[in-house]
């Protein structure tokens, strides 16, 4: 592809723990006394690329639920207060593409690596199931120092 920037080569284990650093970050901002999915990242390949290229970018999906809707909906409030505090740049604040119209908070870290996609779920009183924050923290694209691709998941 033309215009295609150069994808920097990086240390996996160094990307890993920064997007899990990332995560931590944010569920620290959230602050509620719910229950969080355990999950760590894992390298996904980046679908821009043509999978010969080995170019991949660690992936980390969680979510923290089992607290009132309100409680939710103040903490990501707070994202929007917090992150920008802490260098983040918000590029994305309204209501996702879904047909749900899902609150939506887009952010790239302060060095420009990581970004954080977050979405509230407020589920009816009546539901079953429980409201949430959805979160997937991502690193921007890289090849590993080692010049292989990683084993995903």
């Amino acid at each position: 592809m033309s215009g295609e920037k150069k994808v920097e080569i990086r240390d996996e284990q160094a990307v890993k723990e920064s997007v899990e650093r990332a995560s931590s970050e944010i569920l620290d901002i959230l602050a509620v006394k719910g229950k969080v999915t355990e999950s760590g990242a894992f390298s996904v390949p980046c679908s821009s690329y043509a999978s010969e290229d080995k170019v991949h970018r660690m992936r980390h999906p969680w979510s923290s639920y089992g607290v009132p809707g309100e409680d939710l909906k103040k903490a990501m409030d707070r994202l929007r207060k917090e992150l920008p505090a802490k260098g983040w740049k918000i590029v994305k604040d309204g209501p996702d593409k879904s047909k749900a119209k899902l609150p939506q908070i887009v952010a790239n870290s302060p060095d420009g690596h990581v970004s954080a996609d977050l979405r509230l779920w407020i589920e009816p009183a009546e539901s079953k199931r429980s409201s949430m924050i959805e979160a997937t923290v991502v690193s921007d694209c890289f090849r590993s120092k080692s010049g292989t691709a990683p084993e995903t998941g």
